[in-house]
């Protein structure tokens, strides 16, 4: 496991020590959970801009489904006659 220093603002290191106080977890423990949620939080922005630009390339490639077929699509569903996605 390794060790990293960081620093912080006298408010925020108050509140750090505030927090470890009330949960009864060490200053590294909240340290550690909230990088964890950042890094999560990362992934997901990275993932989504991934997906955008192959959206985008899509686009540009002329891969696109006309909206009024989506509509029709949409509006058949639970129907008698519903339709297939449109491709």
């Amino acid at each position: 496991m390794g060790v990293t220093s960081v620093r912080l603002t006298d408010e925020l290191q108050d509140q750090l020590e505030e927090t470890a106080e009330r949960l009864k977890r060490s200053k590294g423990w909240i340290i550690s959970e909230a990088l964890a949620e950042f890094m999560e939080k990362e992934e997901r922005a990275l993932a989504r801009i991934e997906r955008t630009r192959q959206a985008l390339d899509q686009v540009e490639a002329g891969q696109v489904v006309d909206g009024d077929e989506v509509m029709a699509w949409i509006n058949s569903w639970g129907t008698e006659n519903e339709t297939r996605p449109p491709k």
